[in-house]
């Protein structure tokens, strides 16, 4: 059977045509050879997300957003889903709008209630919900140490300007001239270094004798402090104890008059007894070194003795 060329004309035609309305509906985001549900989901705002936007669950695609529009009375925004229909949603699922990268735009991701087992139809509304992406975390993030460093780089302003306030030129100079000595100073510091140990290394055997003699030392007051830890110092100090009590004993007989001490210290008589005699012997020793042939005379003619004349008291106080 031969085919006319009107019939091959119109089967290419009616072939072209639905080959357009195929492609057409797979660029919208829909495929003429697949069964779809429809559902939908409200949102304040779906700032990133673009028809054609993937739907996924548990990261696998299971359909695509087919339409955006904004409600007038309620000011929401309605997403119109298209999901293969041999992907069983529970009505109580979560549609969530998230970032998967920072390239690609935003999807919705599924967030299933595996414990519902009521099953979404077409015309059913799930829930909807926001997932902060990794961009709104990174601005979240930057956001406060932005304000930091702005702090920072203000407070960096203003001490640069009262460093250059301070640093005029006399102040730079100074700066020159301190900077200048600390560096001479620093080398004087090197080569008293160099000096100090060479003075060590030169003195290695003495520095060695003087810690030989210290460990010695330390050993010798060790033993010593061994022979003390030994000795019986509390029977020595109950001994010192006893004596000192003795002492005490003494001088309290002492203070109140008692013994011979005692009566020395506290008899008024015995003192005056002593200062009376202490004066007769000073009056004794005066008429001695005044008039010694008084007392010591050699005559050889029978010289008679002079008569006692007392002495005139001048130097003693009666």
């Amino acid at each position: 059977m031969k085919i006319s060329r009107e019939i091959k004309t119109a089967i290419l035609v009616l072939s072209s045509i639905l080959l357009f309305i195929w492609g057409y509906s797979f660029l919208k985001g829909r495929d003429l050879l697949t069964d779809y549900k429809t559902l939908y989901v409200y949102y304040d705002n779906v700032e990133g997300l673009t028809t054609s936007a993937p739907i996924t669950i548990n990261g696998l695609a299971i359909g695509k957003v087919h339409k955006i529009e904004f409600l007038n009375k309620s000011g929401k925004i309605r997403v119109e889903l298209q999901i293969k229909s041999d992907f069983p949603i529970s009505k109580t699922s979560v549609a969530a709008i998230y970032e998967p990268g920072l390239i690609g735009g935003k999807q919705i991701q599924i967030i299933p209630n595996y414990k519902d087992g009521t099953l979404a139809v077409t015309g059913d509304v799930l829930m909807g919900d926001d997932i902060p992406g990794l961009t709104s975390l990174v601005g979240e993030k930057l956001t406060p140490i932005q304000e930091k460093l702005d702090k920072v780089l203000l407070n960096a302003d203003l001490l640069l300007t009262n460093v250059n306030n301070v640093l005029d030129k006399k102040s730079q100079e100074n700066l020159k001239v301190s900077l200048a000595e600390l560096r001479v100073t620093m080398e004087q510091f090197h080569k008293a270094s160099g000096s100090l140990n060479g003075i060590l290394d030169n003195n290695k055997g003495k520095i060695d004798g003087i810690v030989s003699n210290f460990n010695k030392v330390s050993k010798d007051f060790s033993q010593i402090s061994d022979s003390l830890n030994k000795a019986d110092l509390g029977k020595t100090a109950k001994n010192l104890q006893k004596t000192l009590d003795n002492v005490d004993a003494i001088i309290a007989d002492v203070q109140s008059g008692k013994g011979t001490m005692g009566k020395l210290l506290k008899d008024e008589a015995l003192y005056k007894n002593l200062t009376q005699t202490s004066k007769e012997l000073e009056l004794l020793l005066q008429d001695v070194r005044l008039n010694p042939t008084r007392y010591v005379n050699v005559s050889l003619f029978g010289k008679k003795n002079k008569p006692y004349v007392a002495p005139v008291n001048d130097s003693i106080k009666k």
